[in-house]
């Protein structure tokens, strides 16, 4: 099976993890990184996003370790569009979070109309830090969390 995930991974935490697992269980994959162009149009809160290259760095280290567990081949190749890559006839799933299940319905749209099969899509669910918060690349870079979802010391506990 050929699946199809996207995002910037900046930084990667857990929860990209849980969706690098599911993808890497159900084939090879192909990872579509927003170009420097598409990352700050992505993003629900205004932050600085590292160069593509360097994203792209941390992600083939940590991608490398999945391929390898699962004995399955990856690629990571520049998302230019929201709906990216996924909307190319080859791949049979696209793995996504619930925050973006909206779009992989779109995706699914689009390879309708163009006459290609629908993907599987396959929803992982969120990854809760120790505070009962989503572990997020946000929270992160604001300082709240580590990449694992412990509570950075010194930081203001989040409000329910």
């Amino acid at each position: 099976m050929d699946v199809a995930l996207g995002g910037t991974f900046d930084p990667i935490h857990d929860g990209h993890r849980a969706l690098f697992e599911r993808a890497f269980e159900l084939g090879d994959v192909t990872v579509g990184l927003t170009s420097d162009d598409l990352a700050p149009r992505t993003r629900h809160e205004e932050r600085h996003v590292r160069p593509f290259e360097e994203r792209k760095r941390d992600l083939a280290d940590e991608l490398e370790r999945f391929a390898a567990e699962y004995g399955r081949d990856y690629e990571i190749r520049p998302l230019t569009e929201p709906t990216g890559i996924a909307v190319e006839p080859q791949f049979d799933a696209l793995v996504v979070s619930p925050e973006t299940e909206t779009g992989a319905e779109r995706v699914n749209e689009i390879r309708r109309e163009r006459g290609i099969d629908p993907l599987r899509i396959e929803v992982v669910p969120r990854v809760e830090a120790e505070d009962g918060g989503v572990i997020s690349s946000t929270r992160i870079v604001k300082g709240e969390i580590d990449e694992h979802g412990n509570v950075t010391p010194g930081s203001t506990p989040r409000e329910s």
